[in-house]
């Protein structure tokens, strides 16, 4: 799968913005509920413990917080359906991440909806704003 050119494509469908980076990193601004937009980045990444290359989605909720409720977002997790929550760089995000040997145009876009929604969602329920 040609990840850069499908986020592009998929970009124009949704009504959102696209920007590239290079051939294994890319960015799309998808619309989500409220006249709301949120950031997911797709990179393409090789496993080295399995040896194959992923799809990696992301987005950032909200800056890492002595006093967020860590273990009700790890307890959160079980209701998704492909995502799951990080911290990197200080800094609460959600993820899904699928091998790209596997990966079909309609689980990509179920993947992007995923993560789009759910950081807006808890980036609303943890911050009251729209951050991202």
């Amino acid at each position: 799968m040609d990840l850069v050119a499908f986020m592009k494509k998929y970009a124009e469908q949704i009504g959102g913005q696209y920007t590239e980076y290079d051939a294994t990193h890319s960015i799309i601004i998808v619309p989500v509920s409220g006249n709301r937009f949120q950031t997911v980045l797709g990179t393409i990444k090789k496993n080295e413990l399995y040896n194959r290359k992923l799809i990696r989605l992301t987005s950032k909720i909200c800056p890492v917080k002595p006093d967020l409720d860590y273990r009700m977002l790890f307890e959160q997790t079980a209701f998704f359906n492909y995502c799951r929550f990080f911290i990197k760089e200080n800094y609460l995000q959600i993820e899904s991440v699928t091998t790209i040997d596997s990966a079909n145009e309609d689980q990509i876009k179920e993947m992007i909806q995923e993560v789009a929604n759910l950081a807006d969602q808890y980036e609303m329920k943890l911050t009251g704003a729209d951050i991202h």
